[in-house]
């Protein structure tokens, strides 16, 4: 692989002298207009708005031959005259790194590190030749299977089992670590499975050939009680099925395995034994409870995720319990952090049962210091120093709550997959990571630029955080492809964490490998006892709507609602976020604003911040500040209104369905969203629906057939897109209905937690099997991963300040 990527960049670098050659006066205008910035980073849309000044002519030579490739291939260009170097992208998860310089306008070649050295010297100068820290994992996995292909991406456990499955199943006596696996499996010290009757292969195979012969003989339907002994007799143990046919299949599947194995086969057959009974999901971030917290600072879309996640993760674990013959009760317990002072919640109560469940819990367990138990609400950007005494808290709540280890441990955002990678490590237990959102793609540059952030968000810790959780753990799950590796045009949230700096702290050369088989993409959907079609008629919950014509229509202003609609007969353009920079509330406002056909078209309603107290959120404060700004210098009262965030998701989801009665669209603004819960739950509802283009939502969404794809950064060509939309609309209605049932058609298809849960569940049982023959345990990388924890990331973390309860 080394020596192919070696003659790719050598022909690169080939047909780069050839351009610059042949184009030599137009290259060097446009690097003049680069350099013309002074030094700095250019990113891609300023790259290409510097080419779109340049005449037609002169466009179209630069883009000619390989120099146009590496313009549009290139994701940043740093300047440092007399050179810049460009970091150039050639396709998911592949790139390249190279500098022109303007005077002799050469081309160099450029390692990982050289060019963040380069890159380091925006901050630092001219390196004085000191020792830097570069963390590198490639050593660790550069002998462990991985595809090629960026379509492989995302589809790691498919990748794993057909390429494990042909390495280690070559013949029936590679097929020990299949039984040594099934001898295992035990519950509270109960035999499954196998029992010591069965020593070896032969017997194996003899022993189930021996039952299918006898299964045959009975109705499909005979209970698995009425010949348990007589199978306890000849080595097998209950987990096999509960009824006749299902004991019959797993044998089928079993002695195929033994005599001609199959990746598709091994995935059905890991699936169905029985290994998860005790999950434990971390949360530990935010207001996390089940009633009155939206809209509260850190508190949004994870924990809507998290609630409706259980639910039909408990629903999947009853029901493969019970098909695998078995009499036990799972528990699923959601951790996170008690609040004392819970502001009207029950985050202050220890445990809580979940809506909607039967065996599942939220486990409350407080932060504390040498002074006692924190009281107050943490940002989540703080929480860093509270974390490892938190984590031996949680540890001994968890053993004592469940009287055993959990079989699966599930992280949830940064400092959640750091506790999770702890426990784990600590308990030996197979782990799941999910992301939701990491932060150095919602704040570009945080890691060059680190200390202009660090005091303020202690990006320091978190970044630190992400690299230990996402090379520790045994499986990530993502959302969408776009998590992971973006798209043809944009760099996906962990591709960003595959080489980048951070000056005086160190440099990550290879921190993240987006073709590692841990990736798996299983996409969350919404609660469908809330979120469900406007069309249901039967179904609607018409009780509110009393209270949500209030809320959208009346002439009152107060602090849960500003601005009138002075026109209740026009559609409305609906958007509800969290209101923060990122999620882009007021750029919407901004644009609608601007545009005058839009406004005589559609009202614009938008759900975010809470007016009725004051924000301890400075970045919620600043966009509470600008949408008060807005509101004034396009005199919107009359075509807009703001709401305060609003807690009650039952009541939400019918405001879904009224907003679709009005033949409005939802438009989802944010600068980037890594999955886009609300997307989903708008387009459940059945409301067109205009989102981002940054992430998650450009893969949920078709571009006009389930909706819309939208880049915020241009609020122009956004705001005559649904002006376009409607003009359609007028002319033809069921333009309107066509978008609607499109956006549904693409959500059933893909996007609902039955599909989610029956997935996770699989993963699970797949990677604990090799987890457990091979060496997935990556015991290497985790020695590393110690080091740098007790080394780096403990030292970090003391260093950001205690809060202080006032």
């Amino acid at each position: 692989m080394a020596g192919q990527v070696l003659t790719r960049v050598h022909s690169l670098r080939e047909r780069l002298d050839g351009t610059l050659s042949a184009h030599r006066n137009e290259i060097l205008l446009f690097l003049s207009k680069i350099e013309s910035h002074g030094k700095g980073i250019l990113k891609p849309h300023q790259i290409e708005a510097e080419i779109e000044a340049l005449s037609k002519e002169v466009q179209q030579k630069l883009y000619d031959g390989a120099f146009g490739e590496l313009l549009k291939s290139a994701q940043e260009a740093i300047v440092l005259p007399p050179w810049i170097a460009f970091a150039v992208r050639l396709r998911p998860g592949v790139w390249e790194y190279m500098r022109v310089n303007l005077n002799a306008l050469v081309v160099e070649e450029l390692s990982v590190p050289e060019y963040l050295q380069f890159k380091e010297e925006l901050v630092d100068g001219p390196c004085n030749g000191n020792f830097i820290l570069e963390l590198d994992f490639e050593p660790f996995t550069a002998s462990f299977p991985r595809p090629t292909l960026s379509k492989s991406i995302g589809n790691g456990v498919e990748f794993l089992n057909r390429h494990l499955s042909a390495k280690m199943f070559h013949d029936k006596e590679s097929m020990h670590p299949l039984l040594d696996f099934l001898k295992v499996h035990n519950y509270n010290g109960k035999t499954m499975m196998l029992n010591d009757r069965i020593q070896n292969l032969n017997a194996l195979q003899f022993v189930l050939r021996k039952a299918e012969e006898y299964l045959l003989t009975l109705p499909l339907e005979t209970p698995y009680s009425e010949f348990e002994h007589k199978f306890q007799e000849i080595g097998l143990e209950r987990g096999w099925g509960d009824t006749a046919e299902r004991v019959l299949e797993m044998i089928h599947m079993l002695l195929e395995l033994l005599e001609a194995p199959d990746p598709c086969t091994l995935e059905k057959f890991l699936g169905r034994i029985p290994m998860v009974f005790n999950v434990v999901i971390l949360s530990p971030h935010g207001y996390f409870a089940q009633e009155n917290v939206l809209g509260y600072p850190d508190t949004g879309g994870q924990v809507v995720y998290i609630l409706d996640q259980v639910p039909a993760m408990e629903k999947e674990m009853l029901k493969r319990i019970k098909q695998q013959g078995l009499d036990i009760i799972p528990r699923i317990l959601i951790v996170t952090r008690l609040l004392p002072d819970a502001v009207g919640t029950t985050c202050n109560q220890r445990i809580e049962k979940v809506y909607g469940a039967e065996h599942s819990h939220i486990l409350r367990v407080p932060f504390r210091t040498e002074e006692g138990i924190v009281r107050k609400w943490i940002s989540r950007f703080e929480v860093w120093p509270y974390m490892e005494r938190f984590t031996e808290d949680v540890a001994h709540d968890i053993v004592t709550e469940l009287q055993a280890k959990p079989d699966l441990i599930i992280g949830n955002y940064s400092e959640g997959n750091l506790v999770a990678s702890l426990l784990a490590h600590k308990l030996g237990v197979t782990q799941c990571t999910i992301a939701h959102a990491l932060e150095k793609t919602k704040y570009p540059d945080s890691d060059i630029y680190l200390k202009q952030f660090d005091e303020k968000y202690h990006f320091s810790c978190q970044f630190t955080a992400d690299l230990i959780a996402m090379n520790h753990t045994d499986f990530i799950i993502t959302s969408t492809f776009q998590e992971i590796a973006g798209s043809k045009n944009t760099v996906g949230q962990y591709e960003s964490h595959m080489a980048f700096t951070m000056p005086g702290l160190y440099r990550v050369v290879h921190g993240i490998d987006v073709f590692d088989p841990k990736f798996n993409i299983v996409s969350p959907g919404a609660d469908m006892n809330i979120y469900f079609p406007h069309t249901e008629k039967d179904k609607r919950l018409t009780k509110f709507h009393p209270e949500i014509e209030d809320l959208l229509f009346s002439d009152v202003e107060n602090k849960e609602h500003i601005g009138v609609l002075k026109d209740p007969t026009k559609p409305i353009i609906f958007s509800m976020a969290r209101l923060d920079r990122v999620k882009n509330l007021t750029g919407l406002v901004e644009l609608y604003g601007k545009n005058a056909r839009l406004r005589e078209l559609a009202n614009l309603v938008v759900v975010g911040g809470d007016r009725r107290k004051e924000s301890k959120d400075l970045e919620e404060q600043a966009e509470m500040k600008k949408m008060y700004d807005l509101i004034e210098t396009y005199k919107l009262n009359g075509q807009f209104r703001w709401i305060s965030s609003q807690m009650n998701r039952v009541r939400n989801g019918e405001l879904y369905r009224f907003i679709a009665d009005t033949k409005g669209v939802f438009v989802q603004p944010a600068f980037y969203e890594a999955f886009g819960l609300t997307v989903v739950e708008a387009m459940t509802c059945g409301l067109p629906t205009f989102a981002t283009c940054h992430g998650g939502p450009a893969e949920i969404i078709i571009h006009g057939k389930s909706g819309f794809h939208i880049d915020p950064y241009h609020g122009d060509q956004v705001a005559e897109l649904l002006v376009n939309f409607y003009e359609k609309c007028k002319v033809d209605p069921s333009h309107w209905d066509a978008i609607s049932e499109g956006g549904l058609k693409r959500i059933l298809e893909k996007y609902t937690w039955q599909i989610y849960s029956e997935r996770l569940m699989t993963l699970a049982g797949v990677y604990g099997f090799w987890k457990y023959v091979s060496k997935l345990d990556r015991r290497e990388t985790r020695r590393y991963l110690e080091m740098f924890y007790a080394l780096k990331y403990r030292k970090l973390a003391e260093a950001v300040p205690l809060a202080v309860d006032q």
